[in-house]
């Protein structure tokens, strides 16, 4: 073991915790890991034609607004993490924020959207898939697809965080190459739209004003800007986090979000009828496009890189949901926790915690084959659960703040902290709002399933939480975060 290695283990035991991982994530590899779990294409190629349903080509500001806020939230979490480098992310930053409740319900509600949004991209997926194959796409059969991807996804992740890092950087090499590419050919040579357009509603109005669709459209960017706090995930794979992390947590929204708008200019760009995906005339835009641009062969050519983009975001969402499920079980916070803390002695992975991540996101892709309805709330739930997960430390930050917390780690923001603070919250509790507000035109339970979803989550985890006092059973650090100052 390098002297590194040594120094930040060493820090790890200081924090209350033995290192039981393979520290071989390089910076690089940990960015790749955050860009791959964000993935502009997947984000972008998923929702792209509700998003132009809905708010036509201006939707495309969404993903400068929730770069932006989101941001702003990012440099919370750096000055966290730089601190407290510790394996799972937000479970164990509350912990040390607030205290054991806290952390326990932060996890609970982050730990299910995870489990929610690796089955939404292997389910994204699978209709990229089965033309590949020849085959024509069914709920079941897309169900199957879908269910393949986890496994192949699970069984990747076992192999232990070298490969887990090699296939990040390959996905993420392969992502960022094909959406230029792809992008500068279809501006140079199959642009059917102004630049203009991204100003133009082409008559998108609800009650005579245009606000309201703008506002419907803001899942666009709000579904494709997280995944920088997967960097965090794996602090303890990482060597140097205190200062590695901060800096590929940034990396990821600055490239993954410059990505997301280049690659969804180019779509509005190269769409021939704007108006046609507005009017439900044209059901697949990005298919339409893409194959008008690149003919039957070129455009499975493109497809095949696109599918590589949407497997690894399925690993990289896999390990994040792993590696909190083993911080829970490493504190004594979950069911099972001797099981479920295992760690891989030649791999170094915690090989348990992914076998059950892959299994319930394989379970809610059952549901999906024959309730596509009820499966579509709990996958909005996802985006909804991780902004209020986030929240979680965000406003964990400045509880700490306010019990007197002055953050001790390498990556400070100083006298910007409580102003960012604040501006996080605003923005996090904004968007949550946003997403929760009853859709309109639609009958009162479809128009409240997601608040009723996240109400439903959040109840039983409360529920369980105060009768099974899973919170109790650890003497782990917790809440501990305003006992340890700053140096002058």
């Amino acid at each position: 073991m390098d002297q590194g290695a040594s120094l930040d283990d060493e820090e790890l035991r200081a924090l209350g915790y033995t290192a039981q991982f393979d520290r071989s994530m390089s910076l690089w590899e940990n960015f790749a890991l955050g860009f791959t779990y964000l993935s502009p294409v997947v984000g972008v190629y998923s929702v792209f034609g509700i998003g132009i349903a809905t708010g036509g080509p201006p939707m495309i500001w969404w993903y400068l607004i929730a770069a932006l806020g989101q941001m702003i939230v990012c440099l919370t979490f750096c000055e966290v993490v730089s601190q407290y480098p510790i394996s799972g992310g937000l479970y164990p930053w509350c912990r040390r924020l607030v205290g054991k409740k806290w952390a326990w319900i932060a996890g609970w509600i982050y730990g299910w959207a995870l489990f929610s949004t690796i089955s939404a991209v292997a389910a994204g997926a699978a209709p990229f898939v089965a033309p590949l194959l020849g085959l024509k796409s069914t709920p079941v059969l897309a169900g199957v697809i879908a269910i393949a991807l986890v496994v192949f996804s699970t069984l990747t992740n076992l192999a232990g965080t070298k490969t887990l890092a090699r296939v990040a950087m390959f996905g993420f090499a392969c992502e960022i190459l094909g959406a230029i590419a792809v992008g500068i050919f279809l501006l140079l040579f199959h642009r059917h739209q102004p630049i203009t357009a991204v100003f133009d509603s082409y008559g998108v109005n609800r009650g005579g004003t245009y606000f309201p669709a703008f506002m419907a459209a803001a899942m666009t960017g709000l579904f494709t800007c997280y995944g920088f706090e997967a960097c965090g995930d794996v602090a303890e794979e990482t060597p140097n986090p205190g200062v590695a992390i901060p800096k590929a947590m940034k990396s990821t929204i600055y490239v993954g979000m410059s990505a997301s708008v280049f690659v969804c200019l180019a779509l509005i760009l190269s769409l021939p009828d704007v108006r046609a995906v507005i009017d439900g005339r044209s059901a697949n835009p990005i298919e339409d496009a893409l194959l008008a641009a690149f003919g039957p062969v070129g455009s499975k050519l493109v497809v095949l890189v696109v599918l590589v983009s949407f497997v690894s975001c399925i690993l990289s969402l896999q390990a994040a949901a792993s590696r909190l499920v083993y911080a829970y079980a490493r504190d004594d916070m979950v069911v099972a926790s001797g099981w479920l803390r295992k760690v891989s002695a030649t791999h170094h992975v915690p090989t348990n915690a992914l076998v059950l991540s892959g299994l319930i996101a394989s379970v809610i892709l059952v549901f999906g084959m024959f309730f596509a309805d009820a499966v579509a709330t709990i996958v909005s739930f996802a985006v909804v659960g991780i902004y209020a997960g986030f929240q979680m430390v965000v406003i964990g930050a400045a509880y700490a703040r306010l019990r007197g917390w002055r953050p001790r780690g390498r990556f400070r923001l100083g006298a910007w902290a409580w102003p960012i603070n604040i501006a996080g919250m605003v923005w996090g509790l904004g968007g949550i709002a946003i997403m929760l507000r009853p859709a309109d035109g639609a009958v009162w339970y479809e128009s409240w399933a997601m608040v009723l979803t996240f109400a439903a989550v959040v109840l039983l985890g409360l529920i369980y939480m105060a009768v099974a006092r899973p919170f109790d059973r650890s003497d782990s650090p917790a809440g501990d975060a305003w006992t340890h100052r700053a140096s002058a």
